[in-house]
């Protein structure tokens, strides 16, 4: 927390962003990016609220970035995309009963990053960046549901944000 550490994130992730811009990248992976500095500025604020607002922007960023990767062309390499389900239906089991008034956003988020996630498993071979990425991201996210709702001690917690900043960022 501070605002140091927000700036640090926010800006991280922002940078990504305007290099995007400034390559000439698609235009949704461009406001996939912003959308995602701007849901890690809103995950620097301490409230409820605030979280649901970062989740929104995710959410955003991750259907940007679906939109992009998911073509028709791509659509016969769909079953691709099954062990990405059969991870979002895992979270009905483990993470959603952990997660109290929240569920019903955390469950619209673990489908939307499916959504995303399934799209980038039925690109061609030669965008496995992409495909990277999107799997690095969803490791992230398995990392944070761990880290705020699983993990009860702070030592864990720790250790769980250390390794999900990376593979966040690498994802993005």
């Amino acid at each position: 927390p501070g605002t140091a550490a927000s700036a640090a994130k926010t800006g991280a992730t922002l940078a990504l962003a305007l290099g995007g811009l400034l390559a000439g990248a698609p235009w949704a992976i461009t406001l996939g990016l912003a959308l995602g500095a701007l849901g890690d500025f809103c995950l620097t604020r301490r409230s409820e609220t605030a979280f649901l607002a970062g989740m929104a922007a995710f959410a955003g960023g991750h259907l940007a970035y679906a939109l992009w990767m998911f073509t028709p062309d791509h659509a016969a390499r769909v079953l691709w995309a099954l062990p990405m389900v059969a991870l979002a239906l895992s979270t009905e089991f483990w993470l959603l009963p952990r997660t109290g008034a929240l569920k019903a956003p955390v469950r619209g988020y673990v489908w939307i990053i499916t959504a995303m996630a399934a799209a980038a498993m039925t690109l061609p071979g030669a965008l496995w960046p992409a495909m990277l990425g999107a799997g690095l991201f969803v490791v992230s996210d398995l990392l944070l549901s761990l880290r705020l709702f699983v993990a009860q001690d702070k030592p864990t917690q720790r250790r769980l944000s250390r390794l999900l900043w990376p593979a966040y960022w690498l994802g993005q």
